[in-house]
């Protein structure tokens, strides 16, 4: 069950606390920035996660500044496109509403809320025309949400190495018969996620199973699918490519 930390509360609160009810998350990006880029793919996660439970999502997008250049950035680094918000109601049979918002966003009173810290770019919001957006993406969930993060020439080249690295393996995995991803493993990838969204945790997860010597390469392999699932980084990209 996902949980996460009410930033009202601070206490952890249910994203699903009906079994199979709905959820409506609502996204409030104040513009186009990376902060607001930052809370439109946390939303995403969200999103991603409670479908992977089974979990029924409604997600909105509220707010009125650079709506449109902020889903075409958003859809550039693979977050799904959000409904617009304005004169929608609540939905039938609606058990939970999550506020997914910037720090200093206002949000309606009902429901739980899902803070995300700022981030400082040092570089050009939108992705060079020759560059993998998919950097961008791993480059931001990197650092876990709660945490301020500097988006500079560096952290993005850090992010392009590891996303190279593990698409390159994720296509010699391939190569080697589909093992089932083990018990264990998929526990401890799902209670990554579930404990508040920690997605930093859930790529210590992938590291570990890259180097684990006991696991088979098809088994990497499925894990590595079965995580991108969420993560949304086009891990198999390169799979049946010629080396």
């Amino acid at each position: 069950m996902l949980r996460i930390i009410d930033a009202r509360t601070g206490e952890p609160m249910d994203a699903a606390p009906a079994r199979r009810g709905l959820t409506r998350i609502e996204v409030h990006a104040s513009g186009f920035d990376a902060s607001g880029l930052r809370v439109l793919l946390v939303a995403d996660l969200l999103v991603r996660a409670l479908e992977l439970g089974g979990t029924p999502v409604w997600a909105l997008l509220t707010g009125e500044r650079e709506q449109a250049e902020l889903r075409a950035a958003g859809a550039a680094l693979g977050i799904r496109p959000f409904e617009d918000s304005r004169g929608l109601g609540a939905a039938l049979g609606e058990a939970q509403v999550v506020h997914v918002a910037g720090e200093a966003e206002e949000t309606a009173p009902e429901g739980v809320r899902l803070a995300v810290a700022s981030v400082d770019a040092a570089v050009p919001l939108a992705p060079a025309a020759d560059s993998d957006p998919a950097t961008w993406r791993l480059a931001l969930l990197a650092r876990r949400r709660t945490l301020p993060l500097r988006l500079d020439a560096d952290t993005l080249d850090e992010a392009g190495r590891t996303l190279a690295r593990w698409r390159g393996a994720v296509a010699l995995w391939a190569r080697q018969p589909s093992r089932p991803v083990p018990d264990d493993v998929r526990g401890r990838l799902r209670g990554s996620w579930e404990d508040d969204l920690d997605i930093p945790a859930t790529l210590r997860v992938l590291e570990w199973v890259e180097t684990r010597p006991d696991l088979a390469d098809g088994a990497r392999f499925e894990t590595y699918a079965y995580a991108d699932r969420l993560l949304g980084l086009d891990l198999t990209r390169d799979v049946g490519r010629a080396p």
